[in-house]
């Protein structure tokens, strides 16, 4: 398929990956071959049980030197009208069935079980939904795979990814995904197994640049938002879409963004709305590890700065009230972030003087977009000789004072002394 040969992994390189994973402390999700055992048809169909011979010995293998494997993962892209060859759901069905007996049997006398995860492949609302409702007694994940800016190739990736129109479209796959999740008895989750914005290895100086940090925040808000569990980036390394630099290994703009969030996004996530422009996108959770909720905002606007100003209204709803500074125009909008909970938000207190908030400002190098250094708080991002990632170190800003967002920014805000009832452990 694809014009590839036949290749085949040796166990002696599997033993050399799984003692690099440990090193890292990275957590495996491996995919399995799901096309074996079938034949593929001319209109792309492929037919026949799935033949697992293969997969259960090398799963038998990795349990017998008690490798840690997270999850095994059933197929690549096979779902839907599939990439190069397509499964029909049902068969599908019944192969992770398969594939969930055979872990169950080989991890018996194991503690830790991993994961069932299925089907890795793009979004179809009537494959996704007689899937999942075929596989409740036997599917812990479920994945799909986010291209949505088309080819690599395209010359109007930075247009794309600038459009709110554009980002917003993957929502229908978030939510539909969501919603036929929770109109099922099944206990899975929903995972991005992959996901590296436009395919065919992206596009040099977009998708490694610092404009791509635009799709890939609104990527994770967005996903957070539809109860997703786990996002995974295509690649941390290869491509041009990677997190790290294919020569030098060291971090393009998008390891920083994913590092932030990472550092200053909790797990729950507070509904958020905003009204008056598309060009701001917004999201909000508790904050990580600490007091306080985190929001973020991206500005998408290339001569709107923005200014956001905390408030709240009697209904114990959060807002920001957002003034745009253009020589044009002046409006007044409000964004609104809401807790499931009915119960009172402790304001802040203390005079102004003594409350502040944690500000990181992200913008590219001399205002290029296409730059691949990323600047915090106006100084640049980069390791040391030593490879060391730098102290990300926010701005401590008055509380009082307005949020500032500039034009092609990104900025997130630690609020700690503002506290939601979603937010108190």
């Amino acid at each position: 398929m694809f014009g590839f040969t036949q290749g085949c992994l040796p166990m002696t390189r599997w033993d050399e990956l799984t003692t690099f994973f440990a090193k890292a402390g990275a957590k495996i999700i491996f995919g399995l071959n799901a096309l074996a055992g079938r034949s593929i048809k001319s209109d792309g169909s492929a037919v026949g049980a799935w033949n697992y011979t293969n997969a259960e010995s090398f799963i038998r293998y990795s349990v017998e030197k008690n490798y840690t494997i997270h999850g095994w993962e059933l197929g690549n892209e096979l779902c839907g009208s599939g990439v190069g060859a397509r499964v029909a759901a049902n068969q599908y069905a019944v192969d992770t069935a398969a594939l969930q007996i055979t872990v169950q049997n080989i991890y018996r006398d194991v503690d830790l079980k991993p994961l069932v995860i299925a089907p890795g492949g793009f979004y179809d609302s009537n494959w996704f939904k007689e899937f999942i409702d075929k596989t409740t007694k036997s599917l812990d994940v479920v994945t799909h795979h986010i291209y949505n800016l088309g080819p690599g190739v395209d010359d109007h990736l930075v247009e794309k990814i600038l459009n709110p129109s554009v980002l917003d479209g993957e929502s229908e796959t978030f939510s539909g995904l969501h919603n036929i999740i929770k109109s099922s008895t099944t206990s899975a989750t929903a995972w991005v197994g992959e996901a590296g914005g436009a395919y065919n290895s992206g596009h040099n100086l977009v998708t490694n640049s610092f404009v791509f940090s635009f799709w890939y925040l609104d990527q994770l808000g967005m996903a957070s938002k539809y109860d997703t569990k786990t996002y995974c980036r295509q690649s941390l390394i290869g491509g041009n879409y990677g997190l790290l630099n294919t020569t030098t290994f060291v971090p393009n703009p998008d390891y920083y963004s994913a590092l932030l969030w990472h550092r200053l996004m909790g797990r729950n996530v507070l509904s958020t709305s905003f009204a008056g422009t598309k060009k701001i996108r917004s999201y909000t959770h508790c904050a990580k590890q600490s007091k306080g909720i985190t929001l973020l905002l991206i500005n998408l606007d290339n001569s709107t700065t923005v200014q956001a100003k905390l408030a709240f209204n009697s209904t114990m709803t959060l807002q920001h009230k957002h003034k745009h500074k253009h020589k044009h125009r002046s409006r007044t909008f409000h964004h609104k972030h809401r807790s499931h909970k009915t119960m009172i938000i402790q304001l802040p207190q203390g005079s102004d003087a003594e409350i502040s908030r944690e500000e990181y400002h992200l913008t590219a190098k001399d205002g290029n977009l296409h730059s691949q250094t990323m600047l915090l708080n106006g100084n640049i991002l980069g390791v040391n000789s030593s490879g060391i990632i730098p102290p990300l170190e926010p701005l401590h800003v008055n509380s009082s004072k307005p949020i500032m967002v500039a034009p092609l920014s990104i900025v997130f805000t630690h609020m700690p002394d503002v506290i939601v009832p979603a937010c108190k452990v």
